[in-house]
């Protein structure tokens, strides 16, 4: 459930300014958390509240920090003092709520919104309404619901929260009446309500509707959660429904549902908010975890995320997801090695999944382990069965570990293959165009390659350098000028692509713009083979290095046009 006016329904209070403080640890705050070390940040931040224990920026920074770490216990404290000091802060409201929701106090949580405590007009509508749930009061509550779907642009929201409302109360027949439209609103559910809904729908009977739910969204390639709950369904089994337990659960959604919509929207320091509070209330809410810990990546905090996914257990069916999201985070941290270990475990625990031995192969194939990658591959491969257009990539990538392999019959096999299912991609017609290039051969089909992936992506610099590159080979040089250039308008700073226009430029007898061009190629630290290659280029010129190299002669390939 996206929403377009989400900004506007959250929008942040402003901080107010900072007084007197010590300086020194609030510099040290100010700079941890710029670089997303929630744990430095709390640390000095905690340090400079010492001497300016009410300071509304030191308070908010401080709960801002202490959730981001997930340790939103310690935040508690600090967002009652801030509410407190008589700010607005949307954070601390946000603490307040999700502490009252823990504890149980629903009453208190409803006397704090009708004394105008407000995080914003949506969590406020979705969360008072759970918190008359948790009251007893379910009229009232589905009231508050309806109001918030009397909202434009807010209205799956309120119905959403509605019918997970009445499953929670056993009135499944009332949940499924709302997702499935019959109510006149046609709901556009995430995984996560997908999976609630086939629930709700086996709770009445309705297995073969749940499953048809299932194929309908998923298709028949399921992850092992999917399959699991297919399984049961298949069974003639009666699926719980877990997706709400206890009305904390449901402000536990509220958070997610709304972090979950400002998931690309909203900057990643502000959506892990909702999804660090969300699972302050519900721990084991797997798509709260998997969320927090890519936007702990995106923030570039792999330890953290690490952390996050390390708490899937093994025995749930979403840890070959999390063990993914955890190898991908030691990567991205340079950690490749400790990466590769997780994945090559997890082909032992889930040797059945395509995904695990394409993760697998390409984290080897990235660390240049071209021979341990490719029977990675062809296992993954093997796996997929029936070729499918999906399946393009893993031919690609497979192809491309043949080719650095020096296995080029397999290579090509590959690239054609990945063509053969996705017909036109540009990444794979540049690919083997330009590996046709480089071998100087079937100088014909390459251009021909190089063409079309320029017409499917002519705003891609590495394609059109590969064309202008393939015209430079085959001696037509006047023509590569306008290519080049258009290649280095579009990636500035490439040292390859630099280096190929002071190519093409000297090509054409202009020696000065060539060097020119060696010279800013160089200033961007090409491999030392290359810039090797440059130095001698401004050395003695191109003619001699192509001379040394035994190419033919410009002169001759310029006679040939």
């Amino acid at each position: 459930m996206k929403l377009s006016a989400l900004s506007l329904a959250l929008a942040l209070a402003a901080a107010p300014a900072v007084a007197d403080l010590n300086a020194g640890a609030y510099l040290a705050a100010r700079s941890a958390g710029l670089a997303s070390d929630y744990e430095e940040a709390a640390r000095y931040y905690t340090r400079a509240l010492i001497d300016d224990r009410s300071n509304p920026v030191l308070l908010e920074s401080t709960a801002n920090a202490y959730v981001g770490l997930g340790d939103v216990d310690r935040a508690v404290p600090v967002a009652r003092r801030l509410i407190e000091t008589g700010q607005s802060s949307q954070t601390a409201n946000l603490v307040m709520v999700t502490d009252a929701a823990k504890r149980g106090e629903w009453d208190g949580l409803l006397a704090d919104f009708d004394a105008g405590q407000s995080v914003g007009p949506l969590f406020d509508g979705l969360a008072k309404a759970w918190a008359l749930v948790g009251a007893g009061q379910m009229g009232d509550a589905l009231a508050a619901f309806d109001d918030v779907a009397d909202n434009p642009g807010v209205e799956a929201f309120g119905l959403y929260h509605k019918a997970l409302a009445l499953a929670y109360v056993g009135d499944f027949e009332g949940a499924d009446r709302i997702l499935s439209g019959d109510e006149g609103t046609e709901m556009r559910l995430m995984r996560r309500g997908v999976v609630a809904f086939a629930t709700i729908l086996s709770q009445t009977d309705q297995n073969d509707a749940a499953l048809d739910l299932i194929t309908v969204t998923f298709g028949d390639d399921l992850d092992p959660a999917l399959t699991s709950l297919r399984n049961q369904l298949e069974a003639g089994d009666v699926a719980p429904f877990t997706a709400i337990t206890q009305p904390s659960d449901g402000i536990a959604e509220v958070l997610f549902s709304i972090g979950a919509a400002l998931s690309g929207e909203a900057t990643p320091a502000y959506t892990l908010l909702y999804t660090r509070l969300a699972l302050s209330l519900r721990p084991d809410h797997i798509e709260a975890i998997l969320l927090t810990a890519e936007l702990l990546e995106d923030l570039e905090s792999y330890g953290l995320a690490t952390e996050v996914y390390d708490t899937v257990p093994l025995d749930d069916p979403s840890y070959h997801a999390a063990e993914l999201g955890r190898a991908n985070a030691l990567e991205r941290a340079g950690d490749a090695d400790a990466a590769i270990e997780v994945l090559t475990q997890l082909t032992q625990t889930h040797g059945s999944l395509p995904s695990v031995h394409i993760a697998l192969a390409d984290t080897l194939r990235r660390q240049e382990r071209y021979a341990d990658a490719s029977p990675v591959y062809d296992r993954a491969i093997d796996l997929l069965g029936e070729p499918q257009q999906s399946h393009w990539v893993v031919h690609f990538a497979r192809g491309i570990t043949h080719e650095r392999e020096d296995r080029w019959e397999l290579a090509e096999a590959d690239f054609r293959k990945a063509l053969e299912l996705n017909p036109g991609q540009p990444q794979v017609l540049n690919y083997l165009g330009y590996s046709f290039v480089e071998m100087n051969t079937n100088m014909d089909e390459a251009l021909d390659l190089i063409e079309q992936a320029v017409e499917g992506r002519p705003d891609s610099g590495f394609i059109t350098d590969s064309l202008g590159w393939a015209l430079y080979r085959l001696g037509r040089y006047n023509e590569a000028v306008v290519h080049m250039e258009r290649a280095v308008e579009l990636e500035a700073v490439d040292p390859i692509i630099n280096d190929h226009l002071g190519d093409v430029y000297w090509a054409v007898g202009r020696h000065r713009e060539a060097e020119f061009q060696w010279h800013r190629a160089l200033s961007f630290e090409p491999e030392e083979d290359d810039a090797a290659r440059i130095r001698r280029k401004l050395e003695v010129g191109l003619d001699v290095v192509v001379e040394e190299e035994g190419a033919p002669a410009l002169r001759l390939a310029n006679d040939a046009r």
